[in-house]
């Protein structure tokens, strides 16, 4: 990898916003230097144009092996790149096996290895009866562990009971591993309503705030009593940002992060019937969408990832718009970064936070040390953005077209990714991760 040096009038830095030019080799940033600064061979990046970092999604379903006709590590990677991530971290469920073994990781590395367009590491899984392969995990590299409180809609990957909740947090806390967990409760949603037909307000109803709350103050309580680290992944219900709050003030080692379908989107505007937009937890009504982004920039919330989950046509029900029946999940990956600028830009938030949630706190949750920021010593993974351009979603690289953001107008378009110096252009160069 030869040298590069790329630079702009915009240049999103820890410290700052400010003209500069970054200097990399070998993969490698080694200067942040003045504008000014720089080598005739130097790439000059647009006067509309901004030099970020490569965004760190830490929220992806991959599914392969298993489940490759969903999504796979080609299709999600090139598409990443598109959308200026330069790393994900692949969910441990919905492929087949799960990531929930050391060999079961192994095969997944074996069949990612020579696809992926962006680096990629790994969550691991926490599911009853594999309590002893989260040390031997943890040491292969994985960077926590995921675990649902109810079903997960996949049969190979069933829920933590409250039992094993606390054993899974309690062995953690031994190596102080992470915990991820999709915080609904189970007894919460059997009380409520069933889902089916195409009312969305009839499917919102199904999956209440209540069932967040309940799951979340249980989460919060195991942490606090086996001092374990755990985070709340796709936060809906801003009713439960108090539980938070109060945890954090007292000390319990937990984060939160939400995705950008809930800080796009609003109940009151989902047609009845429209599938694509069935997620779980549910798309909330927009007095919770305003409160997330008010949490995001009070601290509240930590970062902000895509949960890119994926399937196939026909699970999403596209020709009955049955709520009930839909796999819940939305693929969105390439558009995340400009759906939350969209949406920061409209709240005159600056683009320097965007990418805080979006690079620096992902890489920092998933302990990716050399990921998350301009900065000299880290990876040369660069974004060239074009924060004032308007764009209208289409065709995207992702293996299956269906998605709640097309046709949508957006602001902010991805033009360059660099990948540790080199163009990502979605040929195969990414690397596989490790934890740190």
């Amino acid at each position: 990898m030869s040298e590069l040096v790329v630079r702009a009038r915009r240049v999103v830095l820890p410290g700052g916003t400010r003209a500069a030019a970054v200097h990399t080799e070998a993969g490698r940033i080694t200067a942040v230097t003045g504008y000014d600064d720089a080598p005739g061979s130097t790439v000059t990046l647009a006067d509309d144009e901004a030099l970020l970092p490569g965004l760190v999604d830490s929220h992806v379903h991959v599914n392969e092996p298993g489940r490759t006709e969903w999504e796979g590590f080609a299709s999600a990677t090139r598409a990443a790149a598109a959308g200026g991530v330069t790393t994900i971290v692949d969910m441990p469920l919905n492929s087949i096996p799960p990531t929930v073994s050391v060999e079961a990781l192994h095969v997944k590395r074996a069949v990612a290895k020579a696809q992926v367009a962006v680096d990629v590491a790994f969550w691991g899984g926490a599911v009853p009866g594999n309590l002893d392969q989260l040390r031997p995990l943890h040491e292969a590299g994985v960077v926590g562990f995921k675990c649902f409180l109810l079903d997960s809609g996949v049969p190979e990957f069933p829920p933590l009971d409250e039992a094993g909740l606390r054993a899974a947090l309690a062995e953690l806390a031994t190596f102080d591993g992470l915990l991820i967990a999709h915080a609904e409760d189970a007894d919460v949603i059997a009380a409520a309503p069933e889902a089916s037909g195409p009312s969305y307000a009839a499917f919102l109803a199904s999956r209440p705030g209540a069932a967040e709350e309940s799951a979340i103050g249980r989460l919060v309580s195991a942490a606090e009593d086996t001092g374990a680290r755990a985070h709340v992944v796709h936060l809906a219900d801003a009713d439960a940002l108090p539980i938070l709050r109060r945890a954090r003030a007292d000390g319990v080692r937990i984060t939160v992060e939400t995705c950008p379908h809930y800080l796009t989107f609003a109940a009151e505007a989902v047609p009845d019937g429209a599938t694509s937009f069935k997620c779980c937890p549910p798309i909330r009504e927009a007095a919770h969408r305003e409160a997330l982004w008010a949490a995001l920039t009070d601290g509240d919330i930590d970062l902000v990832v895509s949960d890119h989950s994926p399937c196939t046509a026909d699970l999403k029900e596209l020709d009955r718009g049955d709520f009930g029946a839909a796999w819940g999940g939305i693929a969105s990956l390439q558009v995340a970064l400009s759906a939350v600028w969209t949406g920061a830009r409209a709240r005159d938030i600056p683009l320097d936070r965007v990418v805080g949630w979006m690079s620096a706190a992902p890489a920092r949750l998933a302990g990716l040390s050399a990921k998350g920021s301009i900065a000299v010593g880290k990876d040369a993974d660069l974004v060239a953005f074009a924060p004032d351009e308007h764009w209208t979603v289409g065709e995207l690289a992702h293996r299956n077209p269906v998605t709640p953001y097309a046709g949508r107008s957006l602001t902010g378009a991805v033009r360059r990714t660099w990948l540790r110096g080199r163009p990502a252009d979605g040929s195969p160069i990414g690397r596989l991760l490790d934890r740190g």
